[in-house]
C-alpha cells in the first residue's frame, strides 16, 4: 500500500516540472549591491613651458659713453637667443607703455635691467606694469641712482648690484612692506676696483644675468612663499655670486658653518652674514639658518679654475 504523504510530495514535484512559474513566484534570495564606479580624475595637463623672455635693458646719462656695459651685455643675450634692446633713460615711461602693451598683446616674462638712472628706470616700469596688474619676472639694478624707488609687489625677482658711497648711484633699493618676491642685495664699496662706470661691465656679472634670463622658463618649482631676502656687504677681495633670494633650512647633527657651505656651493662669509653669526660660530641641530640660492646654480669648478679677471671686472674669491 502506498504512503498518502509519498503521493503528496510525488504531486508537488510533478506540478513543478511541468510548470515553471510557479517556481518563479517564489521569493529570490537577494542579490549583493552592485559597487558604485568611480570615475579617476583627468590626469593633469602638462605644465606648459614659458615663452622665452622680453629683455629691456637701459643705459644711464651720457649712456653711450659710460654704460657701455649695458650694450655689451645686450650683444651677449641676443647672442643667447633672446630679445634684448637697449634704450636711452629718457624714453623710460615710452618703453614702458611700449612693454606693457606687448605683454598684454602676447603674454611673455618682462626682465628689466638698468644701469644707473636705467636701475631707475627699471623701477618706473615696474610701477607702471603693477598698476596693469602685470608681473615683472627679474629687475637687475646696477648701481641705481639715490633716487628710485622700493621694488612693488608685481616684481617676482629684484637684484640690486650697487655702491653704497656712490655719489652718481648708490641707490640702496630696498622692496615695499608685504613684498613676497625673490630679493637680494649686493653692496660692493669694500672693492676699490670698482666705481660707478666700471660696475656694468663685469663680464663675470654679465654670465650670470645670461644664465638667470636662461631659467626663467623653467623655475615654476621655486615658489616665492618660502624665499628670504639677502642683505650683503660682499668683501673686497671676491666676485659676486648673483644668488636670487635665500632659503630656511634645519641644522643637522655636526653640521658646521664650513660643511653646510660646502654643501650648498656657498661660501661661509655668505651664511654668516644671512643670519649674522660670525664666521666660526657653533651651530646647534635643530637650529634654523639661511642658506642663499642660486636661480641658476653655477659651475663650481669652472668658477674655481677660472683665472682673476682683468680690472675692471669686479674681482672673485
Amino acid at each position: 500500500m502506498i504512503d498518502p504523504r509519498r503521493l503528496v510530495v510525488l504531486a508537488a514535484c510533478a506540478l513543478l516540472a511541468f510548470n515553471p512559474g510557479l517556481a518563479a513566484a517564489s521569493p529570490a534570495k537577494p542579490k549583493p549591491a552592485a559597487v558604485p564606479v568611480v570615475a579617476l580624475p583627468p590626469p593633469a595637463p602638462p605644465v606648459e613651458p614659458l615663452p622665452p623672455p622680453k629683455i629691456y635693458l637701459f643705459r644711464g646719462a651720457m649712456g653711450p659713453f659710460f654704460s657701455t656695459g649695458i650694450d655689451r651685455l645686450s650683444e651677449k643675450l641676443t647672442k643667447a637667443g633672446f630679445s634684448a634692446d637697449v634704450y636711452e633713460f629718457t624714453l623710460c615711461r615710452l618703453i614702458g607703455n611700449r612693454a606693457i602693451d606687448s605683454y598684454k598683446e602676447s603674454p611673455a616674462p618682462i626682465v628689466l635691467i638698468g644701469h644707473s638712472m636705467g636701475g631707475l628706470c627699471s623701477v618706473i616700469i615696474s610701477e607702471m606694469a603693477a598698476k596693469e596688474n602685470i608681473p615683472i619676472s627679474l629687475v637687475i639694478a646696477i648701481d641705481p641712482a639715490h633716487a628710485t624707488d622700493d621694488v612693488p609687489l608685481n616684481v617676482e625677482r629684484f637684484i640690486n648690484i650697487f655702491l653704497s658711497d656712490s655719489v652718481l648711484g648708490g641707490g640702496d633699493v630696498v622692496a615695499v612692506p608685504g613684498f613676497r618676491g625673490h630679493y637680494a642685495s649686493y653692496d660692493l664699496k669694500l672693492n676699490g676696483r670698482v666705481t660707478h662706470i666700471n660696475i656694468e661691465k663685469s663680464d663675470d656679472i654679465h654670465r650670470q644675468i645670461v644664465d638667470m634670463v636662461t631659467q626663467l622658463p623653467r623655475i615654476q618649482a621655486q615658489t616665492q612663499a618660502d624665499a628670504v631676502p639677502l642683505r650683503y656687504q660682499v668683501p673686497g677681495d671676491t666676485l659676486v655670486e648673483l644668488w636670487d633670494s635665500g632659503v630656511r633650512i634645519p641644522v643637522r647633527t655636526g653640521d658646521t658653518m664650513e660643511s653646510i657651505a660646502a654643501t650648498h656651493r656657498v661660501p661661509v662669509w655668505a651664511i654668516a652674514q644671512s643670519n649674522s653669526l660670525v664666521e666660526n660660530a657653533t651651530l646647534t641641530p635643530g637650529q634654523s639658518i639661511v642658506v642663499p640660492r642660486h636661480l641658476a646654480p653655477p659651475d663650481a669648478a669652472a668658477a674655481m679654475a677660472a683665472p682673476p679677471p682683468a680690472a675692471p671686472s669686479v674681482r672673485k674669491k
